[in-house]
């Protein structure tokens, strides 16, 4: 199966390429950015040796769709979608923050939990919670947004010591958060889903703050069906879940977490398949549509196309 794992363009005013995880971002004569969504996938901060074909797509279009649904919150940095794989936006200043915020005590925030701790990014945490259980009012635990390696939890307190963000900007960054959550939360619930935690990443241009890069999507979110979820916890069940937490766990069971040593387990085709088959149902479950498989034949030439076509209109 086809995934694209690689961009090499060279674009008409490209000053600066920069290849992510997931992402190959490039800069337009300091004004556009162009974000292609490749099929890597990573996880506990590693890209995997092995693309997943469709992945690309499927957070793309989601990430449109509900940057186009919260809009009226707050601006946001898209322009244009002119390819299923690929944004074209302002190019920002980013806050060197992920803003994440979580309703659950479930993931990195139970597996601290667990461990000991009580208190997470400086934000307390009660007695007695069990995992998956919700919290009383939505918990923002942000992170160090790390050029390489792993990002690293940071409470608000050291943010702004370290003059990380300034103190106006970052309440601001607060509010656009918890404001942003409750949308995500709304339209989950009427899809019959649980917006259990997610991150946002914001930037600055011209003085202006807007939302950057992909949001509510499930690389970046982590959902829960609603239907059962007090009977699970009341019977001390896993939650069913929609998100990429799946691909963690089969790492977790195979003896990966990131860490100096681990090696990466092996990816058959039989597995990066039923990944594949996994994000597009993520797809159909949170946007409520039939994903419509773009045509894979040559796609890094239809992007290319694609990206020319708007850059030259403009």
């Amino acid at each position: 199966m086809d995934a694209v794992t690689e961009t090499n363009f060279k674009l008409p005013g490209q000053k600066k390429f920069y290849k992510g995880k997931v992402r190959d971002v490039y800069s337009i004569e300091n004004d556009y950015l162009v974000m292609v969504v490749s099929d890597r996938i990573s996880a506990f901060d590693v890209v995997l040796p092995r693309g997943i074909p469709y992945k690309g797509q499927v957070l793309n279009q989601i990430a449109s769709k509900f940057l186009k649904a919260t809009e009226d919150i707050v601006p946001n940095w898209v322009i244009s979608v002119p390819d299923p794989m690929v944004t074209i936006g302002h190019l920002c200043e980013p806050f060197k923050v992920e803003m994440v915020i979580r309703g659950y005590m479930s993931g990195h925030a139970w597996r601290e939990y667990k461990s000991g701790k009580r208190s997470l990014c400086g934000v307390a945490m009660p007695e007695g919670m069990k995992e998956n259980d919700k919290f009383s009012e939505p918990i923002i635990t942000p992170t160090t947004k790390a050029s390489v390696g792993h990002d690293e939890d940071i409470s608000k307190e050291a943010l702004l010591k370290q003059g990380i963000v300034s103190k106006e900007d970052y309440a601001q960054l607060e509010k656009y958060t918890h404001a942003l959550f409750a949308r995500g939360t709304e339209m989950a619930t009427q899809m019959g889903l649980i917006l259990v935690d997610t991150k946002y990443e914001f930037g600055k241009k011209d003085g202006k703050i807007y939302l950057i890069d992909e949001i509510h999507t499930p690389d970046s979110s982590r959902y829960f069906y609603k239907e059962g979820y007090e009977d699970r916890q009341r019977k001390g069940e896993a939650q069913k879940q929609l998100s990429k937490e799946f691909v963690r766990e089969w790492l977790i069971e195979n003896g990966f977490q990131g860490k100096d040593g681990q090696k990466i387990p092996v990816m058959t085709d039989s597995y990066v398949k039923s990944v594949s088959d996994r994000y597009i149902e993520l797809y159909e479950k949170i946007i409520g549509e039939k994903f419509v498989r773009a045509d894979v034949n040559d796609v890094v030439k239809r992007m290319e196309k694609n990206i020319f076509s708007f850059l030259n209109v403009k």
